[in-house]
């Protein structure tokens, strides 16, 4: 019996690495945005300066890569969370599409709110 192997390691390796991307990154960019610069621990950068940091194609594809692991990371986490903790396991379809699904609906308004920068 050679069965084919589905998706499910991808889907593992995407939530095992958008945790650690997001674990190391999004605490950074919380603090930084959300605390340091309005209470002005730190001097906030120019709006012309944050501006050209965002049109480099090599911040955008940073963020892109955050965005997208943040999103797969999520999905997963919220599928498993369906199953085991709402005993939901009876509708494995439609919670599959609805999580990955979403999270490949993002990475697309990701997509296109970078490019369109």
């Amino acid at each position: 019996m050679n069965r084919r192997p589905g998706p499910e390691p991808v889907l593992w390796m995407l939530f095992s690495s958008g945790g650690m991307v997001v674990a190391l990154m999004v605490p950074i960019l919380l603090f930084l945005f959300g605390i340091a610069f309005p209470l002005e621990l730190l001097s906030p950068p120019d709006h012309s300066h944050v501006f050209a940091v965002l049109r480099n194609p090599i911040t955008r594809l940073v963020l892109f890569g955050l965005c997208v692991l943040a999103l797969f990371h999520w999905a997963h986490r919220f599928r498993f969370t369906l199953y085991d903790g709402l005993q939901l396991k009876r509708y494995d379809a439609p919670i599959v599409v609805l999580c990955y699904g979403g999270a490949v609906v993002g990475t697309v308004i990701a997509a296109v709110l970078l490019i369109r920068l």
